[in-house]
């Protein structure tokens, strides 16, 4: 079994968020995202959710 890379966590997890409208990955602020300051560059929504740890 391979262990996690605490950094590699991190990076790939850290502040990511996807569009619940069109599946778009972004990586932003959690307080920008719960204040709805952030903006899909694909679709122009303002729905997100944190990204799923596998």
């Amino acid at each position: 079994m391979a262990t996690k890379i605490p950094i590699a966590q991190k990076r790939l997890f850290a502040n990511v968020f996807i569009c619940k409208d069109c599946s778009k990955k972004i990586r932003t602020q959690a307080v920008r995202v719960i204040a709805h300051k952030v903006k899909c560059p694909r679709c122009g929504g303002h729905s997100f959710r944190p990204i799923r740890k596998k």
